[in-house]
Order: C-alpha cells, then structure tokens, then sequence
C-alpha cells in the first residue's frame, strides 16, 4: 500500500454521541479513507459498534439519543448527522451488515430489489440488472441465478450473509459498514467474506468491526482501535500491529487485555 493515503470519503469531526444524558462516543475524530478498509477494534464495550451506527443513522430509531459533531461525506461536505437530512436516504447511501444473517421473508431477488424499490425503482430491467450486478459483487451470482425467486432462508449462513452484502451493494453505497459480519460464520465461508471483502474495497469504502485481531491485520489497511468510548490511535494496520504509538494500543493487540 502506498505510503501516501487515499482521498477521504468520510471525516468524522469531534463526534459525540449520548443515550440520553449518557455520553458513550467522546469526542472522535478519524478519516475513512476511500476504496479502504477501516477496521474498528477494541474491547466490548468500547464504543465500536455505536460509532458504526452513526454512519447510517440507526440510532435516530429510538428516542432520547444525540449527537454532537458530524462525519462529513466527500467531495460535498455533507454532514450526514444534520436534522435536514432523511435518515433513510442516508442509509441508502450508507449501507450495513449486521453480525447475524438476516435476509428478510422473501425471496432471494426481493432480498436484493429492496433498496431500489425503496428508492423508487420501479422499471423491471433496471432491477434485474441492479440484482445480477449486486449478487455478481458479492460472490453470490453463479450460485443463486437458477433460484432467484426461492426463498432467501433456504439459502447456508454464508450465502445468507453475503445476499446481505449484495442488498447493501444494489444501491451503490458510498460507504458499506459491515459490523462483525463474520462472526457467526464457519472458517469457510468466513474466508469467502474476507476475500469478497478484499475484492469490493476496490470499488467501495468499507468499514468493518471486528473482535478478531488476525483477521483486520489480514484485510484491513487502516486500523482505529477504541476504548471507553474514545479512539485511543488510528493509523495505517501494518503501523498499529507492528508498532503502536500507544501503550494501550499495545496492551490490547498483545493480548494484555480486553
């Protein structure tokens, strides 16, 4: 990887977020660089997974939460946690992947279809080419094209997870977050997301939060590593695996704790 980075395609600017009148981010401020993988680590509990939920608004779903700051999108500037903007057309342009499979009750083309539909889509060939391009992206094609009106939950736990990777992709994202998508998969089709991973990093900005430490030094470029709510050191993998600035940064990828 070269030494000088990527375009950004999102920065995150003194980003605070509060359930209620309990601050859980402190203050975080990091790019996303473009056509990257960002990898979030740290300890559960660390504030990973509610600064992966700013990035699509998720959070506005439930009462009582805040912000305080903003994550910009380039080359516009957009501050995706401004009250004038819709949080479903930032999740359209923010896709995610949970932890869990979660394909909804339908079939495997409607899986897909769901976000142009949302979006307004309504021309037939469009769809179908949105569809075989998005499954095509996500490893998924040659083995559902024959099926494509079966039902989604017929389909393993990896292919479940990589047709939620394509419902993500069929919008063409800016920025797709994957929060532990591997984590309920076996050692197989956790290589075939790696890999798919690997490959859609070229064509669309990832950040991914995971617990295993072997697998962001393998297919993340960037690294933020988190604890008690705040980013403790963000930089280059390569530099925070084989050299961190911070000695919490240490004690974490050494195993001393977490």
């Amino acid at each position: 990887m070269s030494s000088t980075p990527p375009p950004v395609s999102a920065l995150v600017s003194d980003l605070s977020f509060f359930y209620g009148q309990k601050e859980v981010l402190k203050n975080v401020s990091l790019p996303i660089y473009r056509n990257s993988l960002t990898a979030l680590i740290g300890p559960s509990g660390c504030g990973k997974t509610t600064l992966l939920r700013c990035f699509n608004r998720m959070h506005d779903l439930y009462k009582g939460n805040s912000y305080r700051g903003a994550i910009q999108l380039s080359p516009s500037k957009q501050n995706i946690l401004g009250k004038d903007l819709d949080p479903m057309e930032v999740r359209l342009r923010i896709g995610m992947v949970f932890q869990k499979p979660n394909p909804f009750p339908k079939s495997i083309f409607e899986n897909v279809a769901y976000g142009l539909r949302v979006r307004g889509v309504r021309r037939r060939t469009v769809i179908e080419k949105s569809v075989e391009t998005a499954l095509n992206q996500a490893g998924l094609w040659k083995e559902v094209k024959d099926r494509l009106h079966a039902n989604a939950n017929g389909l393993s736990g990896g292919q479940q997870q990589r047709l939620c990777i394509a419902r993500a992709l069929a919008t063409e994202p800016e920025i797709l977050l994957l929060d532990e998508p591997t984590s309920a998969l076996d050692p197989i089709s956790t290589g075939h997301i790696e890999e798919l991973c690997t490959e859609l990093k070229k064509s669309v900005t990832i950040v991914m939060i995971t617990h295993n430490l072997h697998q962001a030094g393998r297919i993340s470029d960037y690294t933020a590593f988190m604890y008690m709510g705040s980013l403790i050191e963000f930089g280059n993998t390569q530099q925070i695996f084989t050299n961190p600035k911070q000695a919490q940064t240490e004690s974490y990828i050494t195993g001393r704790f977490g």
